[in-house]
This record gives structure tokens, C-alpha cells and sequence, in this order.
């Protein structure tokens, strides 16, 4: 009995530290890859079809396969670059917060960490992010925007491309920071 007390403890001091390192990459990523999504473009216009604060989104609802975490998770992300661009203030904080929920949803049913399902997902959710985007456009606003399938096959291509490396980037920063908490 005494064995099997101290193994939770344990367990749970190394969840708690491994916790830390989480939240400061759940704060930093996100507002890094918003950053970039609103500044960069303004120099480098073609970087602008990466969408890096629906990658972190995806990411991170993946990983966490909780899906009221992920939902604030993408929520925040979402209404974060509302905030930091020329949008309406909501429209990305709606369309983040249901593909958060829905990518944490899928993520306790599938085996996230490989690569293939990774690409699939992030395909799955980029065009899934298009489409709701446009639909809430039109309804919520009034816009008559056109909505190009083909554009948005080729861009959820093209950021699943990037998806797999910078996913596999992020598994090593987090098991490295969980590694480096269980050292202290």
C-alpha cells in the first residue's frame, strides 16, 4: 500500500511540472503564431496563407484531447487576433473555438501522434475553418464573399505540409521541458 502512495505522489509531481512548462507554451505559442499572422503578411504577403493560430489551435486540442479546454483554448487564440487584426471582433473566436472542440473531440478517438492522421486532421480542420468562416461571414455580416474550394484545398495542402514538421518540433519542446522538470 505504501509502495502504490508513493507512486501517485510521484505521478503527480511530475504532472505538475510538466504542467508548468504547458501553460507557458500554451501562452507563448499561440501569441507568437498570431503575432506572426497579423505582422508578418505585412512584409512578406504569401507567408499570410499559413495559418499558424489554427495550427496551435489544432495542436494543442490534439495533444490535450479535452474538449472544454480546448474549446477555450481556441476561443482565446481566436478572439487574440480578432483583436490584433483589421476583423470583425468574434468571427475567429467563434470558428477557433469550434475547431478546437472538435479536433480535441476526434483526438481521443484516433492515434494523433502520427504523422499521417496529423496531416489528414489539419487538412480536415483548415478547409473545416475556411468554410465556417465563410458561412458566419455571410450570415452574421451580410458579406457576399465568393468561397474558392480550390484555393482552400490547395492552402489546407500547403498548411498541412508545414503542420507535421512544426507538430514534431513541438512534441520535442514539450517532452524536452517535461524531461528537464523531472531533473529538478
Amino acid at each position: 500500500m505504501n509502495q502504490y502512495s508513493d507512486l501517485l505522489r510521484a505521478g503527480e509531481q511530475r504532472a505538475r511540472s510538466g504542467l508548468r512548462f504547458q501553460i507557458a507554451t500554451l501562452i507563448v505559442f499561440p501569441i507568437a503564431a498570431v503575432l506572426f499572422q497579423v505582422y508578418v503578411p505585412l512584409a512578406f504577403p504569401y507567408v499570410g496563407y499559413l495559418e499558424l493560430p489554427l495550427l496551435a489551435t489544432v495542436y494543442f486540442a490534439l495533444k490535450q484531447r479535452e474538449p472544454i479546454q480546448s474549446l477555450l483554448y481556441g476561443a482565446g487564440t481566436g478572439l487574440l487576433e480578432d483583436a490584433l487584426s483589421h476583423h470583425p471582433l468574434g468571427m475567429f473566436g467563434i470558428v477557433k473555438t469550434l475547431v478546437g472542440y472538435f479536433a480535441a473531440s476526434v483526438g481521443v478517438r484516433f492515434d494523433v501522434d502520427n504523422p499521417l492522421v496529423r496531416f489528414t486532421l489539419t487538412f480536415f480542420f483548415y478547409f473545416f475553418h475556411q468554410f465556417l468562416h465563410w458561412v458566419l461571414a455571410r450570415a452574421l455580416l451580410g458579406e457576399l464573399r465568393g468561397f474558392s474550394v480550390q484555393q482552400s484545398l490547395f492552402l489546407g495542402l500547403m498548411n498541412s505540409i508545414v503542420a507535421v514538421p512544426l507538430f514534431h518540433v513541438l512534441d520535442r519542446l514539450v517532452s524536452r521541458g517535461y524531461k528537464a522538470s523531472l531533473l529538478r
